[in-house]
């Protein structure tokens, strides 16, 4: 039996989704999460064979959650269904661990091919998608979970306190939510500003939309 779990911050796209993994008898969906956060602990806890995951969510967006499972759990692969098909967010996402990408508008018949393939721990990517993935293994792209992921210098941390601060969350609601002190996520937050060079939230907010750690 196959074990997913599935991650989208859209009820119909999950349900959908249940939907099309269970008309096979030895797939099962053990799982759903709206976010990436939640997918997070769900990993820890279910121990899943693939996750699928957009990469638009609030909370922890789809490529920080990618590098977190694999990081906690090698043996689960991840299986990313999305929009976006921009070959920086693709670096970015086999960067992080995924072994999949799939577009939204493909059909049912690529998502069967995906889960077959990532259960038997082989990648799966679309025509369109392989192009950029061989590009990048050609070009050497480095990988590095801490700095110099994704967005720049910013740590894995750093990533995360931007996107809450773009979400609008304040920094006692964000050191409630991290398990951090208010005092150290105003250090984040310092750092941040000087690593982007930049001085205001507004000016983060534009930060994180332009490198799709947050929609518009």
């Amino acid at each position: 039996m196959i074990r997913i779990l599935v991650v989208d911050d859209h009820a119909i796209v999950r349900e959908s989704l249940r939907e099309l993994i269970e008309l096979r008898n030895d797939w099962q969906v053990c799982g759903e999460a709206p976010n990436g956060r939640e997918a997070i602990e769900l990993v820890r806890q279910l121990r899943p064979d693939i996750v699928i995951l957009d990469l638009s969510m609030s909370e922890l967006n789809g490529i920080e959650a990618t590098l977190r499972i694999r990081k906690m759990s090698p043996t689960t692969e991840v299986l990313v269904f999305t929009m976006h098909d921009s070959e920086d967010i693709v670096r970015e996402v086999i960067r992080a661990g995924a072994r999949g990408y799939l577009i939204k508008s493909d059909g049912a018949a690529s998502l069967e091919a995906a889960i077959e393939a990532l259960a038997r721990h082989r990648p799966y990517f679309t025509p369109a998608i392989e192009e950029i993935v061989l590009a990048t293994v050609i070009g050497g792209v480095p990988s590095n979970e801490e700095t110099d992921f994704g967005h720049g210098p910013l740590t894995v941390r750093e990533r995360e306190v931007v996107q809450l601060l773009a979400e609008g969350k304040s920094s006692k609601k964000i050191a409630k939510q991290l398990g951090l002190t208010a005092a150290t996520v105003q250090t984040h937050r310092a750092a941040i500003m000087r690593k982007l060079n930049i001085s205001s939230i507004t000016e983060l907010v534009r930060y994180a939309v332009r490198n799709k750690i947050i929609e518009p």
